[in-house]
Order: C-alpha cells, then structure tokens, then sequence
C-alpha cells in the first residue's frame, strides 16, 4: 500500500481531483504497482501556517 503525501497551499476541489489521478497514474506506471493500490494524501497549509524568509506568506505582497 504505497501512500504519497503531498503538502500544498489551498487548492480547489478540481485541482486536487487531478493531483489524485495523476500523482497515481504516474507512480502506477513508474513502479508497475496498480493504481489501486495507492493512497494520495493531501495537506493544505493556509498562507497564515507557513513562513519563508522570515515572515509569513500571508504577509509578503
């Protein structure tokens, strides 16, 4: 049960619905396991829980 974790800002429920399918397809064909076989988890992190540069990305312009 390959599981791969993916940690993004916002996304739509569009976007996220094809990094699924295609995070799967990929890895499927790449490793010969089924698509099946996989799990896709995906974090989303507000502008407000991630920082860069010393200030958080919901403060930079």
């Amino acid at each position: 049960m390959p599981i791969l974790k993916l940690e993004t800002l916002d996304l739509t429920k569009d976007q996220k619905k094809q990094l699924v399918e295609e995070l799967t397809e990929t890895a499927s064909r790449i490793t010969g396991i089924p698509q099946e076989g996989y799990y896709v988890i995906l974090k989303e992190n507000s502008l407000d829980n991630v920082g860069s540069g010393g200030k958080l990305l919901s403060e930079r312009t």
